[in-house]
């Protein structure tokens, strides 16, 4: 029986019609439900007109909007579809609520700070409206404080928490949310607010290099990349750490924008990794990490603004005008470190980086740098298409080894043996660093170890085709390990 004779659905990072928590729960209590995404100018306007995110959200949107037609045609509701606005979302979704006069709206859990700060205002807002606003789990198996530790806290290192949440996962946890089966409560669109999705343009956003990118948008490109990764999964554990080989399953954006549902992928993996299936629990660890990521944002919240070790908030870093040129350097890949300038250029031109890479470059700009952490969280967070503030924070938390679970701080990744070990043939180098094609293997990884008549052959010449290093990795080495005294304990290594 439905309690609420009108509700609205609205849409957030969960840009897919199935297997959808809250549409779920909306449909199963709604007569009538609309649905709604809004272009959240409080999100977009400081971002570059020209942005990927926006863009991939863009085309998911329109084909959310095009399944939920199909849904409702399919029920024997014609003229469903999707609300689609452009506005400040915390002032315009109760608006709308009121417009369309539901008693209900649902939405799924985003435990990113500002999230939180928009939905406290939006739900003040409806309660004075006398609607409810009713949120739901979708995007982790497991959230907030669903897994503690025996004295009922948060955990802070990763592998007593995936012991636990392997030790509490079931099916239950795992299964599907149904939405086909009750489409029929999905409400033709008033003519009022019947409109196509707005173009690009309309929103003030023009297009990117998405579309000549390796990158399918949507709930159908998310299905096209696990169709293939399935065929793979097998040797992820083999595959996923070297840039040049396809390995990993390239789902992190489509499951920070809900273009896919983590169960679905859970639940795929989970079953392999009963198995034995060594790719399939390894990328199974990977899903679990995320989950103790989300988990550590919603209960450490201080991790975005500071170290999750506060001693680590003691070490000072470079700063001046000369931080700022080696920042800009690295953002620009100009280090004179193939594998970090390759890397660099790869989320430049792609808005993508490979997992390995990324812990490269992060440990580059902290520990060879000397460089704040937050700096180049920050970069990432302007670039990666498939940014979320939780694993971004958490992964440089970890790199520079002040959050959860982080390397210990006298590790300090060498790029050279990095690149020796996973871009061994140079493959990765040279796709990224064209003027750098030509050299041998040999030296690829350290073009200013290559003799004379090795770079006039390769047709290099540092300090102009390519730059010299900006850092002795050794030197930098030892000054890291100063720096870092603040926290010093027994033991040193280098990998």
């Amino acid at each position: 029986m439905n309690r609420y004779d009108q509700g609205l659905m609205w849409f957030r990072r969960d840009l897919r019609a199935d297997d959808n928590a809250a549409l779920h729960h909306a449909l199963k209590q709604c007569r009538q439900l609309w649905c709604v995404f809004v272009f959240d100018t409080d999100i977009l306007d400081p971002l570059p007109r020209a942005d990927r995110r926006v863009e991939f959200i863009h085309a998911s949107v329109i084909e959310l909007d095009a399944r939920l037609r199909e849904l409702g045609r399919a029920a024997g509701r014609e003229g469903t579809g999707l609300i689609v606005r452009h506005a400040r979302a915390q002032d315009d979704i109760p608006a709308l609520a009121q417009q369309l006069r539901v008693q209900a709206v649902f939405a799924n859990h985003d435990d990113e700070p500002a999230a939180h700060a928009r939905d406290a205002h939006v739900r003040g807002q409806l309660a004075h409206a006398g609607i409810v606003f009713q949120g739901h789990k979708d995007h982790l198996i497991f959230e907030r404080r669903e897994v503690l530790t025996q004295a009922g806290h948060p955990y802070g290192v990763f592998t007593p928490y995936k012991n636990a949440w392997l030790k509490q996962v079931d099916s239950f946890y795992l299964k599907a949310y149904p939405v086909e089966r009750y489409a029929a409560s999905l409400a033709p669109l008033p003519a009022a607010l019947e409109a196509p999705v707005p173009r690009l343009s309309d929103i003030d956003f023009e297009p990117t290099n998405l579309s000549q990118l390796p990158m399918p948008t949507g709930a159908s490109g998310a299905q096209h990349l696990l169709d293939d990764f399935v065929e793979r999964i097998d040797r992820y554990e083999a595959t996923r750490n070297f840039p040049a080989v396809k390995g990993p399953s390239y789902l992190s954006v489509h499951l920070r924008f809900g273009t896919v549902s983590i169960r679905q992928l859970a639940a795929l993996a989970y079953q392999m990794h009963l198995q034995g299936m060594q790719g399939a629990s390894t990328w199974l660890s990977e899903l679990i990490w995320r989950d103790f990521y989300h988990q550590i944002l919603a209960n450490f919240p201080h991790v975005v603004e500071k170290a999750f070790k506060p001693e680590y908030d003691h070490i000072k870093f470079e700063h001046g005008k000369h931080a700022h040129e080696l920042f800009a350097a690295w953002c620009e890949g100009r280090t004179g470190y193939p594998l970090v300038d390759a890397a660099m250029a790869q989320i430049n031109q792609t808005g993508y980086m490979h997992n390995r890479l990324r812990m490269v470059v992060a440990s580059f700009l902290v520990k060879d740098l000397g460089i704040h952490w937050q700096w180049g969280e920050r970069y990432f967070a302007e670039k990666l298409i498939d940014f979320d503030l939780a694993a971004n924070n958490g992964g440089w938390q970890w790199a520079s080894s002040s959050g959860c679970d982080a390397q210990p701080w006298f590790r300090i990744f060498n790029p050279v043996t990095q690149s020796e070990k996973f871009d061994p043939q140079g493959k990765f180098i040279r796709r990224y660093l064209p003027q750098l094609a030509q050299l041998p293997d040999a030296v690829i990884h350290a073009p200013w170890t290559a003799r004379e008549l090795e770079l006039v052959g390769a047709g290099v010449e540092l300090g102009k085709t390519y730059p010299h290093p900006i850092v002795d990795h050794a030197l930098a080495r030892e000054r890291t390990l100063l720096r870092y005294a603040v926290v010093k304990k027994p033991g040193s290594t280098t990998t």
